[in-house]
């Protein structure tokens, strides 16, 4: 009777180190299984933005808002703002309403650029000229 119960109990501690097994390699299946569903989902994420991405290239060469192409409201809407922008920029930039989108940007820039040596150049002016009005109250003027 002793050796019935000594070899239950080594038939039961076999069958739950299997188990553990079992349940130990179907874990690191589902982990295996989950990164790969990670690494698929990544991919679809980065294929669409990619895919995005060369519809505002598109966009932006042929200067028609993408909502045109791809009837996303989401898309139209920020299209639609970026447009108004532009339009501004065009207004503010001496000639801006005359180039492409390219060029409007490194006419932005160079205008930036001016406007930030006269702006220097006032300032320079202006400090020149209060401390001619300073000298000149000193001498009782």
């Amino acid at each position: 009777m002793e050796e019935a119960q000594t070899q239950t109990q080594v038939s039961k501690s076999t069958f739950k180190r299997k188990q553990r097994k079992t349940q130990q390699k179907s874990h690191m299946g589902n982990a295996v299984h989950e990164s790969l569903s990670s690494f698929n989902q990544l991919r679809a994420e980065s294929a669409q933005r990619r895919a995005r991405k060369q519809r505002r290239e598109e966009c932006m060469k042929t200067n028609q808002p993408s909502d045109v192409k791809n009837g996303g409201e989401e898309d139209g809407d920020k299209e639609e703002e970026v447009e108004k922008k532009i339009e501004a920029l065009q207004r503010i930039v001496p000639g801006g309403e005359s180039f492409g989108v390219d060029k409007l940007f490194e006419e932005t820039a160079g205008y930036i650029m001016a406007l930030q040596g006269q702006l220097k150049a006032m300032k320079a002016l202006a400090s020149f000229v209060e401390g001619l009005e300073k000298e000149k109250r000193k001498f009782g003027g």
